[in-house]
């Protein structure tokens, strides 16, 4: 059975890049029939929060990924924080030190920092020159007697080439020269991510190991690590850098690149899903509208294209109104847009925003929009536009706004047909023209000349406020 694992570390909100990482990996068990893992790399104790390993299960959720094993949900295999591991990473440390695979090293830091200098300037890649690789029983208790800390590293092997496949890159060769020795342990006795990352790894039976392509200098070390210890090493499969517009590594200078950012911008889940999954994988047919059920069954790993992939926030909105104007129900849209609602302080029962949403809805990219384009069905005493102002101050357009109130006035209710049926009349009695009409009576009832359909605006509010609207027109331009 496949098994693969989305590995994030609680320090801040889920960003795109670990976003995407995670849907590959959903999509891909879920594809192959498989099991997902979520597992929090929380072993950086300063910057790892609760709260964000709280927020980031929430955004995983909204967004649609549903794991099967997990801290929240448990699982054969746990615990799935690194932090409660801390017992079984001494045990493999303690198994490597027995195999001669690790040996202490008590090299301080501003040794180390010259030796780095020293080799950058003699055009060498800085790596450990293994000081004390070989140092002698005698020596290293001399050192601890001394009162020296040391860490753990990894004896590396002279000279070796780590060869492997790579399902999205192909054959990866890399020299071990290149980085040398390698810490495990720090001084205080914390393991390090790339040791932890092949215990975890290994113990969770992960048969894949999906992850972006920033992670591929460290899969040689891991793979030491894992023929050290005699674990079956998983297939890896390293996710192309996603780039801003620019083409430059996507990062906050590109705006919001947070899955949180997202959600609070008003972008539906499905839409962030589709446009998601779309970073480095596209369907065979020619679509870019495409449901979670449809990826699933056309996914496979391999497909995944080597390229950088590049985050066209353009498409996502576009994205983002297909799904809000033409595939969500018009129930299920309102319920998610009443949070925007009510924060720009449109307040009313769920059937009136379901009125305003079913008007409004073809005009919006995000719940954002909401902002401007409910405005009409709940600000009453609005400003008049500068330019709206001329239509009023006309005299034939102050003349059409006061017949309109006086055909309406006795009415009791009104609806879109009434609406069409008084302005077909004011044309024929006034003898104006489409737009010396409806520009007049939508200045009024509005303030600005352009904006949501009248008919359907007046129906919506009801008679009272388009009574109340255009009594206020009057009296201000009369």
């Amino acid at each position: 059975m496949v098994r693969v694992r989305f590995a994030p570390s609680p320090t801040g909100y889920l960003h795109l890049g670990n976003a995407r990482t995670a849907l590959f990996n959903y999509i891909y068990a879920r594809h192959t029939g498989g099991k997902l893992i979520l597992r929090i790399e929380d072993t950086d104790r300063e910057r790892s929060k609760k709260e964000y390993e709280e927020m980031l299960m929430d955004d995983l959720k909204w967004l649609g990924i549903e794991w099967d094993e997990g801290p929240d949900v448990g699982g054969d295999f746990g615990p799935y924080r690194q932090s409660e591991r801390g017992d079984i990473y001494k045990e493999y440390v303690e198994k490597l030190e027995q195999s001669g695979h690790v040996y202490k090293c008590y090299c301080t830091p501003e040794e180390l920092e010259e030796e780095r200098k020293k080799a950058l300037a003699e055009g060498r890649p800085p790596r450990y020159s293994g000081k004390c690789r070989n140092l002698t029983e005698e020596e290293r208790k001399k050192l601890e007697g001394e009162g020296k800390s040391y860490v753990w590293r990894f004896r590396v092997p002279d000279g070796e080439y780590i060869i492997f496949e790579d399902l999205i890159k192909g054959t990866v060769e890399i020299n071990v020269d290149e980085f040398g020795d390698f810490v495990i342990v720090r001084s205080d006795g914390s393991p390090v991510y790339n040791f932890v990352v092949v215990v975890d790894d290994a113990l969770m039976k992960i048969t894949h190991v999906i992850r972006g392509e920033d992670h591929l200098s460290n899969t040689p070390k891991q793979i030491l690590i894992y023929r050290a210890l005699g674990f079956q090493e998983p297939k890896f499969a390293h996710l192309p850098m996603i780039l801003g517009e620019d083409r430059s590594k996507l990062s906050k200078r590109h705006g919001a690149v947070s899955v949180r950012a997202f959600r609070d911008d008003g972008y539906v889940s499905e839409a962030m899903f589709n446009g998601l999954s779309l970073l480095g994988w596209h369907p065979k047919r020619d679509t870019e509208v495409i449901s979670k059920e449809e990826i699933i069954a056309e996914f496979d790993i391999e497909d995944v294209h080597n390229a950088p992939a590049v985050f066209d926030r353009a498409k996502l909105k576009w994205l983002n109104s297909v799904y809000i104007r033409e595939i969500l129900d018009l129930e299920d849209v309102t319920g998610r847009a009443v949070p925007f609602f009510e924060g720009f302080g449109y307040k009313a029962d769920f059937d009136y925003y379901l009125k305003v949403m079913d008007v409004i809805r073809d005009s919006l990219e995000t719940f954002m929009d909401i902002k401007e384009r409910a405005k009409p069905f709940f600000v009453d005493d609005f400003h008049y536009d500068e330019d709206a102002q001329n239509f009023l101050r006309d005299e034939s357009g102050y003349k059409v706004v006061q017949v309109f109130y006086e055909k309406i006035k006795d009415f009791e209710r009104i609806t879109k047909e009434d609406f069409k049926k008084i302005t077909k009349e004011i044309q024929k009695e006034l003898g104006v023209k489409g737009k010396g009409v409806f520009m007049p009576i939508r200045v009024a009832l509005t303030g600005t000349t352009s904006g949501v359909d009248i008919a359907m605006l007046v129906e919506v509010i009801g008679i009272d406020k388009v009574k109340h609207r255009i009594q206020r027109a009057l009296e201000y331009f009369g």
